[in-house]
């Protein structure tokens, strides 16, 4: 996969919320137009956008965007944080499979999964 957009009806909301949840992940954060923030790593391409359409931004049922975070603390870590910043839980962090993953909703309803 080359990146991932979620849509974003607020993006003072939206850019709070995931640069609260990256901290410390060593992505760069760029905002090439006023509708649109990136977090870029080395292979990593992320990005919330209001739409290009300028209709209203509306999550996708059966939509979720999955994040490696490397270990089953830091799911548990930012799965709290994501809560704290004002997501919410679809999945409290638990053993799934051979992964520990924990599900939830961004603040514009977009689902995200964290997995060690």
């Amino acid at each position: 996969m080359n990146y991932a957009v979620l849509g974003t009806n607020d993006m003072r909301a939206s850019t709070a919320f995931y640069d609260g949840l990256f901290a410390g992940a060593g992505l760069r954060t760029m905002a090439p137009s006023d509708r649109m923030t990136y977090w870029l790593g080395a292979d990593f391409a992320f990005a919330v956008a209001i739409p290009f359409d300028e209709q209203p931004a509306t999550r996708g049922n059966g939509t979720m965007i999955g994040f490696c975070v490397g270990t089953r603390d830091e799911v548990e870590r930012m799965h709290a944080l994501a809560l704290d910043l004002g997501g919410t839980c679809e999945g409290a962090p638990d053993q799934r499979g051979p992964k520990s993953s924990a599900y939830l909703r961004d603040p514009d309803g977009n689902k995200l999964c964290l997995s060690d």
